[in-house]
């Protein structure tokens, strides 16, 4: 009997951009993931409690619960959890808050705008550090 072919991994992307979240959505399910679209960071937070992704993809500003926010929350959860930041603005200040602490890792920040390549370069690396089986 053949093995079992394991599961896409499962990608939640949260961007208050509809067009962008769809084009991602669309790049992202074509490259072998399943992909959970969020309009902003309490969606974000709502979808992974009933469906845990293995990676997370995030703006930092979003309405109602901003990226920085999801991603704490995110790391009570699951402290190991792979995060992809894609922003266009970004701030590098000290403090409880700097996304270049070690408290936040593993996660990546990419500035907008961001090529679909590298942002599939980018997952395929957070996967392989974090031992998720591939792509």
């Amino acid at each position: 009997m053949p093995d079992p072919v394991p599961a896409p991994l499962h990608v939640l992307v949260a961007e208050d951009e509809a067009l962008a979240a769809m084009a991602l959505e669309d790049f992202l399910s074509r490259k072998g993931f399943r992909v959970t679209l969020a309009q902003d960071g309490q969606e974000g937070l709502e979808r992974y409690s009933a469906d845990p992704a293995d990676l997370v993809i995030t703006d930092l500003r979003m309405p109602r619960m901003d990226g920085r926010a999801l991603i704490r929350e995110l790391r009570i959860r699951a402290a190991g959890l792979p995060i992809l930041v894609m922003t266009g603005f970004l701030s590098m200040e000290a403090g409880e808050d700097d996304l270049t602490s070690e408290r936040w890792q593993p996660l990546v920040v990419l500035r907008k705008p961001v090529s679909p390549q590298v942002i599939l370069d980018t997952l395929t690396s957070l996967a392989q550090a974090a031992k998720l089986r591939p792509v």
